[in-house]
């Protein structure tokens, strides 16, 4: 990857040494002609390629986990016969994205006018879309989602082991990232019927392309991003200002209409429900009815989430879970500081305004599960291990056991962020 000598020193990745030529290329008779997937693998280095193998052998891992989860805790303990194969990451959100795949966002005239309306406008139609096109391939609804976070992933982990190798010097920079990336106390979502791992596989490419000044192809895959979760308007935003940036170091402003693209998406899904509620902000206030989403200072939400883990007025689970969230809005701030310290400004808005929107709630919820999206936390731990080779050993200890008590939680149905 080229150097980016535009931005200023506090924004430049470490240089990427060129491969040595291959002195037989001259010499050696042409290759015959490969397909688009040949082309594709031919791509793939060997870091690559290794970050794919890790891949899968967690994804096995996390699917050995489902299979004992759904024997050993059934949802009734007198329980004959096991849950179906894949029951156990059908769960929570993934049954909403599947009701609105196979039934619509407005199924026989219901919607928030109805009682008991689940509130499906509050989520994004990408996914749906996608969810829906694959099953036409894919006749089990919760297979196809399986298989589209399984791609997505894939992906997701090598773009992101590629940014890791940018900013950090050294082959083994992509692969330690990569492996306390899929071993992150949240991973299990990466694999379930999620978007995470599709917004990974649009968000991940569009940085790399941004970080090679290639604007169009940023802009087309933030775009992607903002049909799949709001947080694509956030990347958005990182993405304007790396080009901001750029431009005022030397670059052309000619491609900064690519910049305004992103938000093409949620204006044409505002506009859906308006068409359909007579409301522009269906989709917000839809969050606030069913999660609780309605704006309160980020002083109230501390405290409101704070009374949830350690006030005696929740169960022990959701205790536990509220002071997760605690735990990751501290981990989000520490990671503002750290990149505004470093002058990272790109990447601290982006973080920072995934934490204002996650933190202006009445209390916090899936803060967790956001962490998965903060590319720069798990390269930043990863430097973090390069330099110190202890904190990779502590970060496993502590990592190993949380992640398989959280992936353990979904897998049984219960709340997990």
């Amino acid at each position: 990857m080229p150097e980016l000598s535009t931005l200023s020193p506090g924004l430049r990745p470490a240089p990427v040494r060129p491969a040595p030529p291959d002195a037989r290329a001259a010499t050696a008779s042409p290759e015959p002609r490969q397909g688009w997937c040949g082309r594709a693998a031919g791509r793939l280095t060997s870091v690559d390629r290794s970050v794919l193998w890790l891949y899968l052998l967690t994804r096995i891992s996390l699917w050995i986990t489902a299979h004992f989860a759904r024997r050993l805790f059934p949802a009734q303990s007198d329980a004959r016969e096991a849950a179906p194969v894949l029951a156990p990451f059908q769960r929570w959100d993934a049954n909403h994205y599947l009701h609105i795949a196979r039934d619509g966002y407005f199924p026989a005239g219901a919607g928030p006018w109805t009682s008991g309306w689940d509130n499906r406008e509050a989520f994004f139609p990408g996914y749906p879309f996608l969810l829906r096109t694959v099953h036409t391939v894919v006749p089990d609804w919760t297979a196809a989602g399986l298989l589209i976070s399984f791609v997505a992933g894939a992906v997701a982990v090598v773009a992101l082991a590629r940014i890791a190798r940018a900013y950090l010097p050294g082959e083994a920079a992509g692969h330690r990232t990569a492996v306390l990336f899929l071993l992150s106390p949240c991973a299990v979502f990466l694999a379930a019927g999620y978007t995470e791992a599709l917004f990974l596989a649009f968000a991940l490419p569009a940085w790399l392309a941004a970080m090679k000044h290639r604007w169009a192809a940023a802009a087309v895959l933030t775009t992607l991003g903002t049909t799949v979760r709001v947080s694509g308007l956030f990347l958005a935003a990182a993405v304007a200002l790396l080009f901001l940036l750029s431009a005022r170091a030397g670059g052309s402003w000619r491609t900064a209409g690519w910049t305004l693209l992103p938000a093409l998406p949620p204006a044409a899904y505002s506009w859906y429900l308006h068409a359909h509620t007579g409301d522009w902000m269906a989709w917000k206030h839809a969050q606030e009815r069913g999660w609780y989403r309605t704006f309160h200072t980020p002083w109230e939400a501390w405290a409101n989430t704070w009374a949830g883990a350690f006030g005696g007025t929740q169960s022990t689970g959701y205790a536990f879970m509220f002071q997760a969230e605690l735990a990751a809005m501290l981990a989000g701030l520490a990671l503002v500081a750290v990149l505004l310290r470093r002058r990272r400004w790109p990447e601290a808005v982006y973080v920072a305004l995934s934490l204002w929107a996650l933190g202006t709630s009445y209390w916090y919820t899936s803060i967790p599960r956001a962490t998965l999206l903060w590319w720069p936390l798990w390269i930043g731990l990863a430097a973090l291990s390069l330099r110190r080779p202890w904190f990779r050993t502590a970060y496993l200890c502590v990592a190993a056991p949380v992640t398989t008590l959280v992936a353990l939680t979904f897998l049984t149905g219960r709340w997990a962020g």
